[in-house]
């Protein structure tokens, strides 16, 4: 029996490419990506590229690419089944076998029914005398029993196997706890131990209330890691979760408060913003900004005021810039301590200034292009000719990529001010940028567009296209599509008039997939792929998209396909429509 996809999407979703990825090959950033030294060819300089946000990785030397389940299955040289096994056992999941369709809801819901009952323990643990520490430091904290109780805050004891002895009594067994992320295996066989132990305990809920998984702060000092998080299981994905959307999600702010640590929305809630959440130790993802905008069109970012901080910022900023949202930054301010600066968070800021103060900066919380400006401007000395002039080279690079002409001169006009300089001279000089870059993007798209036919085919024969100017076109469908999932229901091409039977199958894939309700992402659509076919896939998804919205660059590629497909079909009448309809 095939592997169910339903499964092959839970997998995929929680084996996070740059995880796995990383423990073959030494990977560093190089702007949104990932690259490090090709596993399957010699090289010397880096050419292999993993991409987090499209799950996919591609080298650019030997043209190999895939998902998470295709690099396994290279790098370990593992059948499909054998890669699927390898990964599932990795993050505690089991295969589906024959007679096994039901077997991953039913694992699901123990895993469910586990949590829960581990969260109610770890909460009345602090009432005990193994509690003491976790509730003095909650007390420490000023966080009060209301609000404990009201996000099942609890106590992981610095014990071995405090937890497993009390599940047991409940009908659970080591191996569940293993699975679930709750217990280490043991280096001897049949043996286990917790893994959470001398820790204040967060438990993670989803929307609807199920426990997923758990975040346990240290107590004891110099204890690290300092927040331990739940790994990947069959329910718990840190891409996906957003720590207290349960109780933020009935707020009635209009906005989602953006923070860092779970601390820091506990403490938010507790003086009253009922729309503060975290992400589980890692940048924002594109899954949890689909997740806020169930219940919110503004993103308030309230990072911590420090390095980590800003580049955290930053990225959310980047990840945003075109998303639906209003986008705003709450800056917090330094504390200042026997005259020097001193960083601080929200829950440090709650505490000295109060409510009332942190409600001010709230309404005061400028946009990104203001916090970046900002930011811009504690980086130079404006006494000195040479760094006034550094300041506006970067200003006006940022001001270049905004997309509307009123934004750029508003932009450019407030950009101007500390330098001295007109608002004329900035606009002028953000204009003549962003042509420079329109131009460069278009020169390098239509080169790519336009390469000679031999090297626009697929590097496999059986794949090889008949027709290159409809097939290049068919290629920016599926871009678009992948890129920009929310078109596809709106894409009104007939999958008869692909011209080649290799991209028609992955757009007939699309389209079921949404229709199914299952993921459309890039790595889902790998995974039912032979290498050859994935490492086309990934190529594809490398070539850059033609400048413009995806809207207009969508409809000039349908209009190409369709065009090609009449004059396959060798209708005279509807040719000599076309015809007509380009004069």
């Amino acid at each position: 029996m095939p592997i169910p996809e339903s499964f092959l999407d839970a997998l995929t979703e929680r084996c996070d490419i740059a995880d796995v990825v990383s423990q073959y090959v030494q990977l560093t950033k190089k702007g949104g990506n990932l690259f490090g030294l090709c596993p399957f060819h010699n090289e010397k300089t880096p050419s292999f590229s993993v991409s987090p946000d499209k799950q996919i990785y591609h080298c650019f030397g030997c043209g190999k690419g895939g998902g998470v389940v295709n690099f396994i299955m290279e790098i370990e040289n593992l059948s499909f089944p054998e890669a699927v096994k390898f990964l599932a056992d990795r993050v505690g999941m089991t295969v589906p076998e024959d007679g096994q369709d039901q077997e991953l809801p039913r694992l699901r819901k123990r895993m469910l029914e586990l949590n829960k009952e581990a969260a109610r323990w770890f909460h009345a643990q602090l009432s005990q005398p193994a509690g003491e520490k976790a509730a003095a430091y909650l007390q420490k904290r000023q966080i009060s029993r209301k609000t404990a109780v009201n996000f099942g805050l609890g106590c992981a004891p610095d014990s071995w196997d405090s937890l497993l002895k009390a599940m047991a009594e409940k009908g659970f067994g080591w191996e569940e706890l293993v699975r679930a992320g709750l217990a280490t295996r043991g280096k001897q066989p049949g043996s286990a131990y917790d893994k959470f132990r001398d820790r204040l305990m967060f438990p993670v809920l989803d929307v609807r209330g199920e426990v997923l998984g758990f975040s346990g702060r240290a107590l004891a000092d110099g204890q690290e890691p300092k927040y331990l998080n739940s790994p990947e299981t069959l329910v718990f994905s840190k891409r996906r979760i957003l720590y207290g959307i349960h109780r933020a999600k009935n707020t009635k702010r209009g906005s989602m408060l953006l923070v860092e640590g779970n601390i820091d929305v506990v403490t938010l809630h507790q003086a009253g913003f009922d729309n503060a959440v975290a992400s589980m130790g890692t940048a924002l993802t594109t899954e949890q900004t689909r997740l806020i905008s169930r219940y919110a069109k503004e993103i308030v970012l309230c990072y911590d005021n420090d390095p980590a901080g800003h580049k955290a910022t930053e990225r959310a900023l980047d990840i945003l810039k075109d998303s639906e949202f209003s986008v705003k930054v709450l800056k917090l301010p330094d504390r200042m301590v026997d005259g020097a600066a001193v960083k601080i968070d929200a829950d440090d800021f709650i505490k000295l200034h109060g409510p009332e103060a942190f409600e001010q900066l709230l309404k005061g919380s400028g946009g990104g292009m203001e916090y970046r400006l900002l930011e811009l401007t504690t980086r130079y000395d404006f006494s000195d000719d040479g760094q006034r002039v550094e300041y506006l080279k970067a200003a006006c690079e940022l001001i270049a990529g905004l997309g509307s002409p009123v934004e750029r001169e508003v932009w450019a006009r407030r950009a101007a001010e500390p330098a001295g300089v007109t608002g004329e001279a900035v606009i002028r000089e953000a204009e003549r940028l962003r042509k420079k870059r329109l131009s460069g993007e278009k020169k390098q798209y239509e080169r790519s567009s336009s390469r000679p036919a031999s090297q626009a085919q697929p590097q496999e024969k059986t794949l090889r296209y008949e027709n290159i100017v409809s097939a290049r076109a068919e290629e920016g469908i599926l871009r678009l599509l992948l890129q920009d999932p929310g078109l596809i229901k709106s894409c009104p091409l007939p999958e008869e008039e692909f011209s080649s039977p290799f991209l028609r199958g992955l757009y007939a894939s699309l389209r079921r997939r949404q229709a199914e309700g299952l993921s459309v992402n890039p790595s889902a659509l790998l995974t039912s792929l032979s290498e050859g076919e994935a490492a086309q896939l990934t190529q594809i998804l490398q070539t850059q998209v033609a400048p413009g919205s995806a809207g207009e660059a969508l409809a000039d590629c349908l209009r190409v396909v369709h065009t090609e497909y009449v004059k396959r079909s060798g209708d005279l009448a509807a040719i000599a429509e076309l015809m007509k309809n380009k004069r």
